[in-house]
């Protein structure tokens, strides 16, 4: 699994010109579920983001997670975070997960957010050509991989 996060003070996401997820200051979040992906990766992903401190504190120093501020969170899908890139100039995407499997992982890692106490989680439209408006804050950019960690399976 893959997240790239954005620190914001505000993002939103449109499908059909339809607002379909809106948030103040927290973390856009653009989520790809690869093929290996297991409910582990999606819960431990979720964890990992809900603490990660990217916040600044009194002293300005990035200290503070989103749960240390009560952040707001923006997920949106994105298979295309899984391409393969390895050969030629037309990225493969049969790293991705299949749609049914990747979404059920997609709406894991967003109840395990809220479980973790994120109090406001919004999203896109799973599978849908969508829009999406951001104001940086920072910018802060983190790219989390599962991958990179060691997960007991």
């Amino acid at each position: 699994m893959i997240a790239v996060i954005q620190r914001v003070t505000s993002a939103s996401v449109t499908v059909d010109q339809a607002v379909t997820g809106a948030i103040g200051k927290g973390f856009m979040i653009l989520l790809g579920v690869c093929e290996e992906d297991l409910p582990i990766h999606a819960t431990t992903m979720a964890e990992k983001v809900a603490n990660l401190r990217i916040f600044c504190d009194e002293n300005d120093k990035m200290n503070l997670s989103l749960l240390d501020i009560g952040g707001e969170t923006l997920v949106v899908s994105n298979f295309t975070l899984c391409a393969d890139t390895s050969h030629g100039r037309r990225p493969s995407f049969v790293k991705s997960k299949n749609p049914d499997e990747a979404n059920d992982l997609y709406e894991l890692f967003m109840s395990h957010l809220k479980v973790m106490g994120v109090t406001k989680v919004q999203s896109g439209v799973f599978g849908a050509s969508m829009a999406v408006s951001i104001q940086n804050d920072g910018p802060v950019t983190i790219i989390l991989n599962t991958n990179d960690w060691k997960i007991k399976v």
